[in-house]
């Protein structure tokens, strides 16, 4: 059973976790969710910041489980 809509919680994903870690690479994050199963997908700059992202998100009221794909890169790094 899932309580609440997919899109509730991707908007508030989206708002609360990738707007708050990632203000200048929200457009780079991608956030998916399908039957309360949240992927997180995307290029950003700080690999320490990955865990963080999967555990908030995780702990997002009516989250299932969390799929974190975000990834690292020269590319990303020297595009900044």
């Amino acid at each position: 059973m899932f309580l609440r809509p997919d899109s509730e919680l991707a908007d508030e994903i989206r708002r609360e976790v990738v707007g708050r870690l990632f203000p200048l690479a929200q457009h780079r994050v991608r956030v998916d969710v399908h039957h309360g199963v949240v992927t997180l997908s995307g290029g950003i700059l700080d690999a320490s910041l990955i865990p963080v992202a999967a555990r908030l998100a995780r702990a997002v009221e009516g989250v299932v489980d969390v799929n974190c794909a975000l990834t690292t890169s020269a590319a990303q790094t020297a595009g900044a």
